[in-house]
């Protein structure tokens, strides 16, 4: 049974891949850049865009179970081919922002829903998982804590349980391998509910030092995030920040409760990645 991990180059996927290699399980690398890739000794890359329809029959050949990437551009063509492959399985990667009551108004919940609902519909068993904000996020302030800059936020105060890319490899790798999750959806977070301060202040504890913090308007964010990302997605962000702010996010399934081991901290991801945010 050969997983077909696309998105290889990702933290989840490079986790998964690791796991997976380890425990003598056939899997195969699959990106838009091959050449890109970095895999352990003996797992095989293949090209894959989940944008480009063409790509699809290779990367899936003598493949049973895919984790995949949510990209609705290609998602059609995509189950097309994963039936013909002879898929038996699909882990889906897709976002807690489809939990929103305006999903479908809303760009990143939209995107995500839209291949949610595209492999309900088909006749391929699917695992959900949907996790919230990625622990990793806060890679984005890594440039301004090195170079002892402010960090300038806006909604400084939203609390948000951010997910340790690990732990949600390791749920996929359960559902992958036989566990009884297999079939079911999944809204995955972290172990607490923090602030963009109380995560700032997380890294500040790591590294001995203060990291000063300046609350900026919507507007100022939305210019800003606008820069890396569409203005579409910018607002869907602005908007989650200024709800959690009203109303924290709940902590969700973690590994804890579905796997029952203990959920990796924003603290220990911190630790693990406090190279990116020393002075250069």
């Amino acid at each position: 049974m050969t997983t077909l991990v696309t998105g290889a180059r990702g933290k989840i996927g490079q986790s998964l891949i690791t796991k997976l290699r380890a425990a003598g399980l056939p899997v195969r690398a699959a990106s838009a850049d091959p050449n890109a890739v970095s895999v352990p000794a003996g797992v095989e890359v293949a090209e894959l865009n989940l944008t480009a329809p063409e790509t699809f029959d290779a990367a899936l050949a003598g493949i049973t179970q895919v984790l995949l990437y949510a990209e609705p551009a290609g998602i059609d063509a995509f189950i097309t081919a994963a039936r013909a492959a002879g898929v038996e399985h699909i882990v889906l990667v897709s976002s807690s922002a489809v939990l929103s009551p305006t999903a479908t108004e809303d760009s990143l919940a939209a995107h995500h829903l839209n291949v949610e609902n595209a492999l309900a519909a088909s006749d391929i068993p699917t695992t959900v998982l949907r996790p919230g904000a990625f622990a990793s996020n806060a890679l984005g302030w890594a440039y301004f804590i090195s170079n002892g800059l402010p960090i300038e936020h806006a909604y400084a105060d939203a609390a948000i349980v951010p997910i340790h890319t690990d732990d949600i490899a390791d749920i996929a790798y359960a559902a992958l391998t036989g566990h009884e999750l297999r079939g079911g959806t999944y809204h995955v977070t972290g172990e607490q509910s923090l602030t963009f301060r109380a995560q700032l202040a997380a890294i500040s504890e790591v590294l001995g030092r203060d990291i000063p913090i300046v609350e900026i308007t919507p507007d100022a964010a939305r210019a800003q995030l606008a820069q890396h990302m569409p203005a579409a997605m910018a607002d869907s962000l602005l908007s989650y920040w200024a709800s959690t702010s009203e109303r924290p996010e709940p902590v969700a399934d973690t590994t804890h409760s579905l796997l029952g081991t203990p959920a990796r901290s924003f603290t220990q991801w911190v630790r693990e990645h406090a190279d990116a945010f020393s002075p250069n």
